[in-house]
């Protein structure tokens, strides 16, 4: 049973990285290239796609992390997974904190709404998006660090 929750957990924080991941170095570039108001469009619409997911998966993640802490307290790893949960942790908070209150607001802009500042905000979302990332994929390296 430990080994089932521990691939589970794995693949599922594994994937939320690379979904994380994507949006930094792959989606954000795209939309930012994209002629007109089509990027500030997308941003918004990613914002508003993911804003309604990501909670849950972050908050899931950090369930999945715990159970096999104490399910697999008297096994080695347990440190790197204690690590991997203060470092999700770490991650929800940067998101509640700083990221979300400027997704709330970019996900309702249109280019008739958005304000004059509206590429500043979104750079600086992107710059705390890079600091996420870094959390996210030490915590992910701390999970397969305990696997082995």
């Amino acid at each position: 049973m430990l080994s089932a929750l521990e691939v589970v957990t794995t693949v599922i924080v594994g994937v939320m990285v690379g979904v994380e991941f994507s949006v930094a170095f792959v989606m954000n570039r795209i939309l930012n290239a994209l002629p007109g108001d089509a990027g500030q469009l997308g941003h918004a619409h990613g914002g508003r796609m993911l804003g309604a997911v990501m909670p849950v998966w972050y908050i899931g993640s950090l369930v999945l992390v715990a159970v096999w802490a104490v399910a697999g307290r008297h096994h080695h790893g347990t440190s790197l997974l204690v690590t991997a949960g203060a470092l999700l942790i770490l991650s929800v908070v940067m998101s509640l904190l700083l990221l979300v209150p400027i997704n709330n607001r970019n996900k309702t802009w249109t280019p008739d709404n958005r304000p004059a500042d509206w590429k500043q905000q979104l750079n600086r979302w992107e710059r705390l998006h890079y600091v996420r990332v870094a959390v996210l994929i030490a915590a992910f390296a701390s999970l397969v660090a305990a696997l082995a």
